[in-house]
């Protein structure tokens, strides 16, 4: 669940694990001693753990704990030997001079260790020096989670609070912590997790190329020791998976040979309904058009979660909050990261209120400007419902999202809007089709047309057609800015070939109808109203775009299309910090 190497066939396969900082084990960061420890999880496995504690405080003085938990915490390098084909380093000698530097960033730009922080790392069960074998964010892997939290509350070292940070796989241990709710957990930062680990790998039976690469990956990584001059426990630990005869193609059958997104496997590892009732305060990061953890299901995720919530939302790549690039420039395009997190954990963490009024959520929009809002989706968001026309396509599986090869399909078209309308949280479709034989593709697709007929996607779902009849998508959450002229347009076709898999079958697919329902602001919300640059990459999303010619939009255009009538002033105020939510959030 990490940037995506697109040169190579591991191109989608290593979405959940290449960082900006060094991949190996790294020096012990100043002002910090290094540790390690056994913790013991369920089914008798025994996670390996990395503490950093302050070197200015004495061996037994309490702190607060810091936890991440995930695959990438090898002493050796964090992808193990698959490391270099994805150009991260793997040391398979060592010694080991420290733990692994992936979250170097967060303790040396929050200042952890002089703020009085200790940062634990620990290996999910199957990776590093842990023993088990892993399970994909399953049951074990969820044990695992309760199981660190609950020992880093319990240290002599520790005050009994314990926050959870991460980025991708370790950003899913993060919501799986909300989720369960364990003793001590009082927060957690999740950057750019995945809501339904399915959805990671298919599009409901949609193959990405990933549902059969990326088990593979994570089965590299399980697989590879720890460097060789370590500590031979570290590695004998390691190398133990006797929880799980045959762990490892096990593994990749029970993701790769799996597309029924309603069997059990799945249905324990969808985190969507298991937010419900948490509690644990959340702070969030999710790039909305990103093309790795994309936002599917990131609105029901946080509509269930009734607890303190904090996020940044916008248009950028799979990126940490601080990540630059080349040219020194933030890719989310807003400044203070370590700031705004330290106040986040200060408050929960240490009890200290904010002297910073930060907004609750920070949200840049199309217009690469930002705005902060009191909850997401706002709750002035209500759906919006439009008929889809009927037509046919044929099932050729080789249309883009953009581009030439995106125009075909059956579309429904707005007329050019009357004034400025505003989509925020995720929509939802009923498709309403049949053809002859199972197992053909239906894609809808949602854009922003100007007036010349020219625009970027906004939003899409895809599904597999089982059977005959309606059939339900929902579509991936957004926040964007439909400009008064412009048109909402919507494609129903057979293939987005830059993200699915798709197997065509050759077949005619007839649309008899159906519906979308979009998520309109009824207030008006004004832009620019926070500190944020536009994201570096905002311009190649808004680059991708099609071109209807005048005579399908004719065609398509209709009369009837559900947009909100004209907004009322006043909505989107910045959050205040505030106090947490005693009860369940008010949704609108």
């Amino acid at each position: 669940m990490e940037p995506i190497r697109r040169t190579t066939a591991l191109v989608v396969v290593s979405c959940l694990a290449v960082l900006p900082s060094t991949a190996t084990a790294a020096p012990v960061t100043e002002g910090a001693t290094w540790s390690e420890a056994t913790i013991p999880s369920s089914d008798g496995v025994e996670l390996h753990a990395d503490i950093l504690r302050p070197s200015h405080l004495d061996a037994d003085e309490k702190t607060p704990v810091i936890l991440s938990i995930g695959p990438y915490f090898n002493h050796a390098g964090q992808l193990g030997a698959v490391g270099p084909a994805q150009g991260e380093d793997f040391d398979a000698t060592g010694p080991s001079e420290g733990p692994s530097g992936r979250f170097y960033d967060l303790v040396e730009g929050a200042r952890l260790m002089e703020r009085g922080y200790t940062f634990v790392m620990v290996d999910l069960r199957g990776f590093g020096g842990s023993s088990g074998c892993l399970d994909w964010a399953g049951p074990g892997e969820t044990a695992d989670v309760v199981s660190a939290v609950e020992w880093a509350a319990s240290q002599p070292w520790s005050t009994g609070k314990v926050g959870m940070y991460g980025k991708s796989y370790d950003g899913v241990t993060g919501l799986i912590g909300v989720n369960e709710q364990p003793e001590g957990l009082a927060a957690v930062v999740a950057q750019e997790p995945v809501y339904d680990l399915y959805r990671y790998l298919y599009g409901d039976g949609i193959r990405r190329l990933n549902s059969v690469l990326t088990p593979a990956l994570y089965d590299g990584i399980a697989l590879s020791p720890g460097p060789l001059l370590d500590d031979p426990g570290y590695n004998a630990n390691g190398a133990n998976s006797t929880s799980r005869p045959g762990c490892e193609p096990a593994n990749w059958a029970d993701q790769a040979l799996n597309d029924d997104h309603f069997s059990d496997y799945w249905r324990a590892r969808d985190l969507i309904p298991g937010a419900t009732g948490s509690e644990v305060p959340l702070f969030l990061t999710q790039g909305l058009p990103e093309n790795n953890t994309v936002p599917d299901g990131l609105a029901q995720y946080m509509e269930n979660h009734t607890g303190y919530e904090r996020a940044w939302l916008g248009p950028w790549d799979h990126v940490r909050g601080a990540e630059t690039n080349d040219e020194g420039q933030l890719l989310m395009g807003r400044e203070g990261w370590y700031d705004e997190v330290n106040r986040f954990y200060d408050r929960f963490l240490k009890g200290e209120e904010p002297a910073v009024d930060d907004p609750l959520i920070a949200i840049q929009t199309n217009d690469g400007k930002w705005r902060g809002e009191e909850e997401w989706p706002p709750a002035d968001s209500a759906g919006y419902t439009t008929a889809l026309r009927p037509g046919a396509y044929t099932d050729e599986g080789n249309a883009g999202a953009w581009g030439g090869s995106a125009t075909t399909g059956v579309w429904t078209i707005s007329p050019p809007l009357e004034r400025d309308t505003h989509l925020a949280g995720s929509g939802s479709a009923v498709v309403d089709v049949s053809t002859a034989l199972p197992r053909s593709n239906v894609v809808v697709n949602v854009y922003d047309l100007d007036a010349s007929g020219t625009g970027p996607l906004v939003t899409r779902q895809a599904h597999m057609i089982r059977n005959n009849g309606p059939i339900e998508l929902d579509l991936w959450s957004t926040d964007w800015i439909v400009r008064a002229g412009h048109r909402i347009a919507v494609r129903v076709a057979d293939a987005n070939t830059d993200w699915w898999v798709h197997v065509p079958t050759n077949q005619d697919v007839t649309v008899h109808g159906g519906s979308i329902t979009l998520p309109f602001l009824s207030q008006a919300r004004e832009t620019g109203t926070i500190q944020g640059d536009p994201s570096p990459v905002l311009d190649r999303f808004l680059g991708r775009t099609v071109t209807l010619a005048p005579e399908v939009i004719a065609e398509a255009e209709t009369a009837g299309f559900a947009t909100p009538a004209e907004q009322t002033g006043g909505g989107g105020k910045p959050g205040k910090p505030g106090k947490p939510p005693r009860g369940p959030k008010k949704k609108g």
